[in-house]
């Protein structure tokens, strides 16, 4: 196989949550940034118009992996011929809210595109991510985007320079379940870039998901202890922005040992953006 393509983690640097839509989805406001914390795709073109996967995410099987379902739903749409074997090499935590299965399946999108010469418009790739997961269309545009709908509704945004110390709790959240809780906040009023970018934003689902899981509570107020702290999405990873690389390791070095962390830098475009052009010039 040749070069992997990469897939950004993200992080949701606030999280409003608007109101509860007639087709049970709710209508958010957020701002994601992408970050190099990335997994790797290596993919290889087969003729055989099969999709494999031998290696990917520990416990998911292979039709249950966003990256085969993209390969499998791009080649019906598109009706391709060929095939695709992809191996994911997992860095970005599962289950965290840092979008690791969506952007694998927004990496193949945008890769298989590339090498089975399809040529479909992004806005045609990112429709087709949708149907795979609300966060796949940042992933498949690959900027850095103020969100809107279900975030799908993108807008383009550059955003300060900044590093991010994240950390990850020893538990899973589960998504639907804070959204089903009839404590969290659902009528909260529409802000916009300049309020967010002035501080008048935090996260709905913060509420609950500290009632529901104390140990995302606990990573909370260990790193508010160093800088203003959030949750991303609707967790169970928390983060904190720091102005250089030497300030976000400076408490890494003090995590607790139950807990596990990286830093990151802050993206404004995504790594999967420039392989798609070194792709084009093969």
């Amino acid at each position: 196989m040749t070069e992997a393509w990469p897939a950004p983690a993200k992080l949701n640097l606030f999280l409003h949550v608007l109101g509860r839509r007639p087709d049970g989805y709710h209508e958010l406001q957020t701002c994601f940034r992408l970050i190099d914390r990335c997994d790797r795709v290596w993919i290889e073109v087969t003729r055989d118009g099969r999709v494999r996967r031998p290696a990917g995410a520990a416990g998911v099987s292979e039709d249950a992996d966003l990256a085969v379902r993209a390969a499998r739903l791009l080649r019906e749409r598109s009706g391709a011929r060929q095939g695709a074997v992809i191996c994911v090499e997992k860095s970005i935590p599962a289950g965290g809210g840092l979008g690791g299965g969506s952007s694998d399946a927004a990496t193949v999108l945008v890769a298989l595109n590339r090498l089975w010469r399809l040529d479909r418009p992004r806005d045609e790739l990112a429709t087709l991510g949708l149907a795979l997961g609300a966060d796949v269309p940042v992933f498949v545009h690959g900027r850095s985007a103020w969100g809107e709908g279900v975030g799908e509704r993108l807008v383009p945004i550059d955003l300060p320079p900044a590093w991010y110390l994240v950390v990850r709790p020893d538990c899973e959240v589960a998504t639907a379940e804070v959204f089903a809780d009839p404590e969290l906040t659902r009528h909260t009023p529409p802000t916009t870039i300049s309020g967010f970018l002035s501080g008048q934003s935090r996260n709905d689902c913060e509420r609950v998901v500290r009632r529901r899981y104390p140990e995302v509570a606990q990573a909370l107020d260990w790193l508010r202890g160093y800088a203003p702290a959030r949750l991303t999405g609707t967790g169970a990873c928390v983060f904190a922005a720091f102005g250089s690389e030497s300030e976000a390791r400076r408490p890494l070095a003090a995590l607790p040992e139950r807990w596990s962390g990286f830093v990151a830098a802050g993206l404004d475009s995504s790594p999967l953006l420039a392989r798609e052009r070194r792709a084009g010039s093969d």
